[in-house]
């Protein structure tokens, strides 16, 4: 009798196993719409890069007038900025990189 125990507590561990992976994926797509980047982080982020890149360009406001004229897309799991028909920034996850 004690053998059958043991036998279900082994059939059970695997049939949770078995899950590990979609239960994983599932939890990476609920992170990455969760943390995906607002508009003002990307903004925010955008004027902070121009700033440092070039400290007139910062005295004259670019990054402001930049982040600015910027506008915002979001695909759920990530999102974009675009000046134009250029991409001014890309993020996911939380983290915002502003595209030279």
């Amino acid at each position: 009798m004690p053998r059958l125990h043991i036998i279900h507590f082994e059939y059970v561990s695997m049939s949770k196993t078995r899950f590990l992976p979609v239960i994983l994926l599932a939890t990476g797509v609920v992170g990455a719409f969760v943390l995906n980047p607002s508009a003002d982080q990307h903004r925010e982020k955008i004027k902070v890069v121009v700033s440092e890149r070039s400290p007139v360009e910062g005295l004259l406001g670019l990054g402001q007038l930049t982040s600015f004229v910027s506008k915002y897309h979001s695909v759920g799991l990530a999102s974009y900025t675009t000046v134009g028909d250029k991409t001014a920034s890309i993020g996911a996850f939380g983290v915002v990189y502003v595209v030279d």
